[in-house]
């Protein structure tokens, strides 16, 4: 691996690429990540993107000066902080990158946020993310959020009986 940085402004069309390409659509299929009999519609945009770049709130992680995957961090109110849209490219998922990935995220959320656990919300039904997540450590904290039904910013559901789960690990 060549590397965990900050995203540049510069990378958001193939960013917004990259994380489509990974959770929806045909193209996601190639991996095990997709949400695509979940949700339809966009996973993301440069609206979303744009933003998360500019505020430091999204990073990648290189190989070969290549972009193979990005996750979202941030601080919340209090010791912990929040990881989202951990992107791997479809047809490298399985390599241990995104290992690689979330082991550097929770480096930078301790280090540089000084977080003390890293949270997040999961799909429910998303079983098999939620097993990888509790391989590394993550566990279930019991709190369940709705899904927002009806907000095209997070897709257009193919369920009725989706909800998100939070999970935390302490770092």
């Amino acid at each position: 691996m060549s590397g965990f940085r900050p995203a540049e402004p510069s990378e958001v069309d193939a960013l917004v690429a990259l994380i489509e390409s990974a959770y929806r659509g045909e193209s996601s299929r190639a991996g095990w990540t997709t949400e695509a009999d979940l949700l339809g519609g966009r996973r993301t945009g440069a609206d979303e993107v744009g933003p998360l770049i500019a505020e430091g709130r999204l990073f990648v992680l290189e190989r070969d000066a290549e972009v193979v995957g990005c996750v979202r961090l941030e601080r919340e109110k209090d010791a912990s902080a929040y990881l989202g849209m951990l992107t791997v490219r479809p047809t490298t998922q399985g390599a241990g990158i995104g290992s690689v990935l979330l082991g550097a995220a929770e480096k930078h959320a301790r280090e540089a946020l000084g977080a003390t656990a890293l949270r997040m919300t999961v799909i429910s039904v998303r079983e098999e993310l939620l097993a990888w997540y509790g391989r590394r450590g993550y566990r279930l904290t019991g709190e369940r959020a709705p899904f927002p039904y009806g907000d095209a910013r997070f897709g257009v559901p193919k369920r009725d009986d989706l909800e998100f789960v939070v999970l935390e690990k302490a770092l």
